[in-house]
């Protein structure tokens, strides 16, 4: 029994590790088409005064908005990623410790009252915990708001990729590190709730209504 126990724990341990996104450049990543413009229709400078991007990867849109003038810091576990982000904007991006629910240190006396998160809670095993890091750093500013993105999914789009078979290229099974979370309106809204968010909106993003690639899922803490 032992012996089974230390098989699970190191698959665990296994399963929680980070893979690396891989980033080699600084380029644009494909939601850039479709997400941008609808992202941005979501901003002010007047009302996003210090914006914070969990999970900026590369930091292509946190580096765009700084070019359009916002306050912009960039997170994420990625140390490539951060490395390309830097040598843009140096003094605005930081490594992430997935092992704390803290900021790194040089952002924890910052009062951000605005999170963007783009494409990264379908790729969480906690998607729950990483809410509660993104409430408190909001409630530690007296509150904010919350926009993030993830692929979106509903009944009718399910239907029509089970329909053209496009079902298995959709579930990124071959990807590794790829897609683990396939939220709906309906799933994300419980999380979100969950940890005290409301106010909850959706913006489709990309293609036809209800055939969206993803959602801006956007609420208030």
């Amino acid at each position: 029994m032992l012996e089974f126990i230390n098989i699970i724990n190191q698959h665990l341990k296994t399963m929680s590790e980070y893979k690396d996104y891989g980033y080699t450049n600084a380029n644009y990543t494909h939601i850039y088409k479709y997400l941008l413009s609808p992202l941005l229709s979501l901003l002010s400078k007047e009302k996003n005064k210090i914006i914070l991007d969990v999970g900026c990867g590369n930091g292509w849109l946190a580096n765009l908005l700084i070019d359009k003038g916002y306050t912009v810091f960039g997170t994420d576990a990625s140390a490539m990623g951060i490395e390309i982000a830097k040598q843009k904007n140096p003094i605005n991006f930081f490594v992430q410790d997935l092992s704390t629910d803290d900021l790194p240190i040089q952002l924890q006396h910052l009062k951000f009252d605005t999170i963007i998160s783009t494409e990264v809670i379908e790729h969480l095993y906690a998607p729950r915990q990483y809410l509660a890091f993104c409430k408190k750093i909001l409630l530690n500013s007296g509150g904010g708001k919350l926009i993030i993105s993830t692929p979106y999914h509903g009944y009718f789009k399910n239907v029509v990729l089970s329909l053209t078979g496009k079902m298995d290229g959709h579930f990124t099974a071959l990807w590794d590190g790829g897609h683990i979370k396939f939220w709906s309106l309906k799933t994300l809204s419980v999380v979100l709730q969950e940890n005290g968010f409301k106010n909850i909106k959706l913006k489709g993003c990309g293609r036809f209504p209800f055939l969206w690639k993803s959602m801006i899922v956007y609420c208030d803490i």
